[in-house]
């Protein structure tokens, strides 16, 4: 997930550069070595061509079709989730789930039990209606009552603090929040927020609605066509669970404006929502939660949820750019390859050994973000392409390829070459930060004939419109091919 800046000028400044492309003459191979739609947007957009690297390769060749600049360093963005997705399918291969156990320290006497333990694996995708399955699985086992707190064991994951304001300033974001053991919908409420225009007010309602959650409304209903920054919504979060609305809400607005954001620690937001769930259930709870170690490997877990398979996972993390999946993918890898607890350091070897032993020149990356949510991340195009030859090549070739976006369909690739002929034709994953614009993935052309494409490119005004029209030519060029 990537900031979005001038987002309007930005798709106007495409659809110029996209019209004025179309308009020039189709000369394959410019004098530059660009082709030639791309070495025009670049002119146009006053983008110096050392600043963007290109690969072109019809899959089953050796031998690139274009390359510029294939081994200069870049910033890929979240291109970088191609290189976890990757790594995490090939070793742990799709049917590979994750598993959150409940424990007792002793049976239920007359449905009562001290205390709860929950351990977690790092399930990437837990959410509601999985704890809300797991009370009811408790309940039916026969237990009622929780007289103390519940116990967390969060010891699958051994990570040093991670500060959420560290990458851009923006901590509520739910695409910071930081990779956690047991984490429930990734620790994220969402606010729903609408006008009544019977009442004259504007309502937020938060989704869960955890316990201790205040909200302070101050938002006002003003006549005025629906649109704006966030529609006129202002927030902050002014302590732990107190979050306060501002601002004035567009009263010609017919559907409801949605706000996602992480409000409070994971071990609070799961104690909440398992109180809520619990006594949905019809059960007693005394609440409060501790961390604490389960260290009865022998005993049979009380409940067991098993989460969604990895070939679904990676779905989600590469369509829709999760950050937080791709940041649990690589954790989770390093524990299975070099043992509990998973660590950063874990997770990155893993990586390596996984890419170089599928053909993948290492040398000279920097991973310092598996999601790439970073300022310092490093790779080529042509370890890119090397990654993305392997995908192909690979197996599980089907559910790699299918995890990306369809342009003009779906994922952060819907709003490309809609009712376009490239449309449904091209697997891509895209990325963007301040300064950085990239995509990769793979495109049929017209004539059926199948290309990995990677372009990134690193300027200070790549995210704000640029970046996407280089693309749309290099794209439009390979297709047409």
């Amino acid at each position: 997930m990537t900031r979005r800046n001038h987002r309007s000028s930005s798709t106007l400044l495409l659809r110029v550069v996209a019209m004025t492309v179309s308009l020039l003459p189709m000369v394959p191979i410019a004098a530059s070595g660009l082709p030639d739609p791309v070495a025009r947007v670049l002119d146009w957009q006053r983008i110096d061509p050392d600043s963007l690297s290109i690969w072109v390769q019809r899959v089953g060749e050796t031998e690139p079709l274009l390359s510029h600049l294939p081994d200069r360093p870049r910033n890929p963005a979240s291109v970088m989730k191609l290189f976890t997705t990757f790594a995490a399918l090939e070793q742990l291969g799709p049917a590979y789930r994750w598993r959150t156990e409940v424990f007792v320290d002793k049976p239920p006497v007359n449905g009562r039990v001290e205390r709860l333990w929950i351990r977690g694996h790092g399930d990437p995708h837990l959410l509601d209606e999985d704890v809300w399955r797991l009370a009811a699985t408790l309940q039916r086992s026969g237990v009622r009552h929780i007289d103390g707190p519940l116990m967390l064991d969060i010891s699958h994951f051994a990570l040093d603090a991670e500060d959420p304001a560290a990458f851009d300033n923006a901590p509520t974001r739910a695409y910071n929040q930081p990779p956690h053991a047991l984490l429930v919908n990734f620790n994220a409420v969402r606010f729903h927020v609408f006008g009544d225009r019977s009442s004259g007010e504007v309502r937020v309602e938060a989704e869960p609605n955890l316990p201790g959650l205040q909200l302070e409304n101050r938002l006002r209903l003003e006549d005025r066509s629906c649109g704006g920054f966030q529609r006129g919504v202002g927030y902050r979060v002014a302590d732990q669970g107190r979050v306060q609305f501002d601002g004035s809400y567009p009263a010609r607005c017919e559907d409801t404006f949605r706000l996602v954001r992480r409000i409070v620690e994971p071990e609070d937001y799961l104690e909440g929502l398992f109180s809520i769930v619990w006594r949905q259930w019809g059960g007693e709870f005394a609440g409060g939660w501790r961390h604490g170690v389960w260290l009865n490997d022998h005993a049979k877990p009380f409940a067991v949820h098993e989460s969604r398979s990895l070939g679904e996972i990676i779905r989600l993390a590469n369509k829709y750019s999760s950050n937080v999946i791709t940041r649990h993918l690589k954790l989770t890898l390093g524990a299975e390859m070099h043992g509990e607890p998973a660590t950063h350091e874990k997770g990155v070897a893993a990586m390596l050994d996984v890419l170089d032993r599928h053909g993948v020149e290492t040398k000279g990356m920097i991973l310092d973000n598996a999601a790439g949510l970073s300022r310092t991340n490093r790779v080529s195009a042509r370890q890119v392409a090397q990654v993305l030859a392997a995908g192909r090549q690979s197996q599980y070739m089907a559910e790699y390829v299918s995890s990306l976006a369809i342009a003009g369909l779906d994922g952060t690739a819907r709003r490309r070459f809609t009712n376009a002929p490239e449309a449904g034709r091209m697997h891509l994953k895209t990325g963007r930060l301040n300064g950085v614009s990239a995509i990769a993935g793979y495109v049929r052309a017209a004539d059926d004939q199948d290309y990995i494409v990677v372009a990134m490119l690193n300027s200070d005004t790549a995210h704000q419109g640029p970046g996407e029209a280089v693309q749309d030519a290099l794209l439009r060029w390979v297709h047409e091919r």
